[in-house]
């Protein structure tokens, strides 16, 4: 296993596309079911990169008719 980059909850609403907020409200959806954030410090958490990508990889594509 390489590296894992871990990733400030701005860079992974960037890799989403959306804001800040709405990273938040995805990461509350049990239905999502997005990757737990680590405890960087008392006040910082990030998400381990590869996670985050294997969550967008398993989405389903617009149109395409899979859920």
């Amino acid at each position: 296993m390489g590296t894992e980059r871990v990733l400030s909850p701005g860079k992974v609403a960037e890799m989403l596309g959306v804001a800040r907020s709405s990273l938040f409200r995805i990461r509350r959806d049990p239905e999502a079911e997005f990757p737990a954030p680590i405890r960087i410090s008392t006040r910082r958490i990030g998400w381990v990169s590869g996670e985050v990508q294997e969550w967008i990889n398993s989405r389903p594509r617009a149109g395409s008719g899979k859920k």
